[in-house]
């Protein structure tokens, strides 16, 4: 296996469990290599494959990256391509971390740009960052809700 992974993963580094089931997050992307860095780079992933599908281990899961194209004999009507509105998102990674403050700078340095700093919301403190293909990535830190305190909604002040 060691062949066709990235140097020093092993079949253990993929996402195949033994039993049950894992949870990995695909993302149809423009530049492979260019969003691999970014998940190695700014998430700390490790790279596990390179491409054809690229694979970066972050923390306790995956991302699974390929180029778009057209459809395929398992999903005959099925188009794949980055986000073209990046103000209408249906679905979005969710990252939630132990220091916020400590992420924020650190994923800033190498590069990575947020919406806007960590915000408070009683619940959590958060903030979003996009990938390079514009994917939103919600980064949060529960911090309120340990104690049963929610969220603001929108049309609280």
């Amino acid at each position: 296996m060691s062949d066709v992974t990235s140097a020093g993963a092993t079949a253990d580094d993929l996402p195949a469990p033994a039993e049950g089931l894992v949870l990995t997050h695909f993302l149809t992307v423009s530049d492979v290599p260019r969003s691999r860095a970014f998940y190695a780079d700014v998430l700390g992933g490790r790279v596990v494959l390179d491409e054809n599908p690229c694979i970066v281990r972050v923390a306790n899961s995956w991302i699974i990256m390929n180029p778009g194209g057209g459809p395929t004999d398992d999903k005959p009507d099925v188009v794949l391509r980055t986000p073209e509105d990046l103000n209408t998102v249906s679905s979005f990674l969710n990252v939630r971390v132990a220091d916020i403050h400590d992420f924020y700078a650190t994923a800033r340095a190498t590069g990575a740009e947020f919406l806007t700093p960590p915000i408070d919301r009683r619940a959590e403190l958060r903030c979003y960052m996009r990938d390079p293909d514009g994917y939103l990535i919600e980064v949060g830190q529960a911090t309120g809700l340990l104690k049963g305190i929610l969220a603001r909604t929108g049309t609280e002040t």
